[in-house]
């Protein structure tokens, strides 16, 4: 392969095995993760669960507190999938309705490592619950900063609920990996 000198604009040969120090460095730890079981081939998978398992026991638990169900009054109140809680639950009510939903969905998690059933209900349940915060953003007052042109420039909540896109991801990606696994089981 052929890439141009950026200095002279000259070609220089590119091989696989050029990479000086960097490339030792790579393969160096590559090996000790390959030795200490790192690579395995589930460990991502393991991880992503444990982690949305991690992530679903700690927001359910901040749901039983006072300051928490205050906390999500804005969230709640310009959530279109959600804002029907507060006249059916109150704000209070509502806060436990999504702490006891969110630890259920934990549960079923946690549960996926060892029934796939399970896991696949508490990977969708997960998927709706992440769905459901990522459509408060658009509808969240004050979301974009006018000062630096609106949209992009998000401001107050807007940041937070920013990480439930990756988090509806990765949702996805345990609701496959149950699905599939849960199919091949059943082979």
């Amino acid at each position: 392969m052929q890439d141009a000198d950026a200095t002279y604009g000259t070609p220089r040969q590119i091989t696989a095995s050029t990479g000086g120090p960097l490339q030792g460095l790579v393969d160096l730890i590559a090996r000790v993760l390959a030795r200490l079981g790192l690579l395995t081939e589930d460990l991502d998978y393991h991880l992503i669960r444990a982690s949305m398992v991690l992530i679903f026991l700690l927001f359910g638990y901040q749901k039983w507190f006072e300051y928490e169900a205050q906390v999500l009054i804005p969230f709640i109140s310009n959530g279109p999938l959600i804002s029907w809680m507060y006249p059916v639950f109150g704000v209070r009510g509502a806060s436990w309705f999504l702490g006891t939903s969110e630890w259920l969905i934990c549960t079923l998690l946690f549960l996926g490592f060892w029934n796939k059933r399970l896991g696949v209900l508490g990977a969708a349940g997960s998927c709706v619950t992440f769905v459901t915060t990522v459509t408060i953003i658009p509808f969240m007052p004050d979301g974009w900063a006018p000062s630096a042109g609106g949209f992009p420039a998000m401001v107050g909540n807007v940041p937070f609920l920013m990480k439930d896109v990756v988090l509806l991801a990765v949702s996805f990606y345990l609701l496959k990996q149950d699905i599939v696994r849960l199919a091949s089981q059943q082979r």
